[in-house]
């Protein structure tokens, strides 16, 4: 593998980092705030949602620069950000700075993602794919368990400072080894396969909605059904970034062999028992104690490798099916946030109207929903 595709991998951490690095505190920070846990939950929403909005746009804009400075750029406003973040005196302005960080993770996911399949051969993309969203998956077991960590210490706004120092870290990498990637060729020609490309994104929004719908809410989920709070959050985040580990081990290697429906339809089934074990831990089904935190750090651990090892299939997809275009993953970048936004606001409002347990039933009910219509919708591989 091109040494300089670790370099990318580093940026998507830092990038994965900053994403969700006040979950783990997001009761204290509503508290601290003045809001519901509901209402503070948006705040992944906004984010979300810009990114989704302005991720196509950015990508069309700067499509024809080297994907280093793409990077770069995005890295260079995240930090500005997060450290904007860290001084906010109240809710309403913390929302603004997160929506405009949504367009930092626009700027350079698709960018990171293209040099990457650019950097590799041909029979290594969905790998090469894999090996920059183990960013993410450095993330979570490494990143925002650390962030919790350091929140449960000095403040929930110290959050945002390492979450700064993280961006900081990628953007000298990056500046110092300089991978460099042309921007693709212009497609000349041709069409844009849309009856190969529509049930990949549609793939993308359902298994992040129901993933999202629980992700968010991790810290009521583990006080609920695990019995454990405070700095104990950040061990249960980790189980996300080891199972997404072997969520893209699996991924990599479908992607490479050209993996396909029957993948797709297993990955739901996967996330669905996930949430189901989350389902009768929030409803004390087992005794407190050491069964219950088994139970769910076994369910986060399930729903994230089902989530990962989807992922690196519908990349490499989109990549041969585009011929590398940044603007198909940019709309695959905006879809996800459109996923996350439904599953964000999804899991507030179950929360808001039933209490905890409901959040993993209505994340079950996504699951379900999802491996119906695709079992319809995705077209076998030819």
């Amino acid at each position: 593998m091109n040494p300089r595709i670790y370099v990318l991998t580093l940026c998507t951490f830092a990038f994965g980092s900053a994403a969700f690095i006040f979950a783990g505190l997001l009761e204290t920070m509503a508290a601290d705030l003045g809001v519901s846990t509901a209402v503070a939950g948006q705040l992944q929403t906004a984010y979300v949602l810009t990114s989704a909005a302005l991720g196509p746009v950015v990508a069309w804009r700067l499509g024809r620069l080297d994907r280093r400075w793409v990077v770069v750029g995005g890295l260079v406003l995240g930090l500005a950000l997060h450290l904007a973040c860290a001084l906010t005196p109240n809710f309403e302005a913390l929302l603004v700075l997160r929506g405009l960080a949504g367009l930092a993770g626009a700027m350079s996911g698709p960018a990171a993602s293209v040099a990457a399949a650019s950097l590799a051969p041909p029979e290594r993309r969905g790998s090469a794919i894999a090996l920059v969203s183990g960013g993410m998956t450095l993330a979570f077991v490494v990143g925002i368990p650390m962030g919790s960590v350091v929140g449960s210490m000095f403040g929930w706004r110290a959050t945002f400072l390492f979450a700064a120092l993280l961006s900081g870290i990628a953007l000298t990498a990056v500046l110092l080894f300089r991978p460099s990637v042309p921007a693709p060729p212009k497609r000349q020609g041709g069409s844009v396969p849309v009856n190969t490309i529509w049930p990949l994104y549609l793939t993308t929004f359902l298994v992040f909605a129901a993933n999202m719908t629980l992700n968010l809410y991790i810290a009521p989920i583990v006080r609920v059904g695990a019995g454990v709070t405070g700095a104990g959050v950040g061990v249960f985040q980790a189980m996300i970034g080891w199972g997404s580990i072997a969520g893209l081990w699996l991924g990599a290697r479908a992607a490479d062999r050209n993996a396909g429906k029957s993948w797709i339809l297993l990955g739901f089934v996967i996330q669905a028992t996930a949430m189901s074990l989350h389902f009768a831990a929030t409803h004390e089904a087992l005794p407190p104690g050491l069964p219950s935190q088994i139970l769910v750090a076994s369910a986060i651990f399930v729903a994230a490798t089902a989530l990962f090892s989807i992922t690196p299939v519908i990349q490499s997809r989109l990549i041969h099916a585009t011929e590398g275009a940044p603007v198909a993953l940019a709309l695959n970048g905006s879809v996800v946030a459109l996923g996350q936004a439904l599953g964000s606001a999804a899991g507030g409002a179950s929360l808001a109207a039933w209490g905890v347990p409901a959040i993993p039933a209505t994340a079950l009910a996504l699951s379900l929903t999802a491996f119906l219509i695709l079992s319809v919708a995705f077209p076998r591989a030819r």
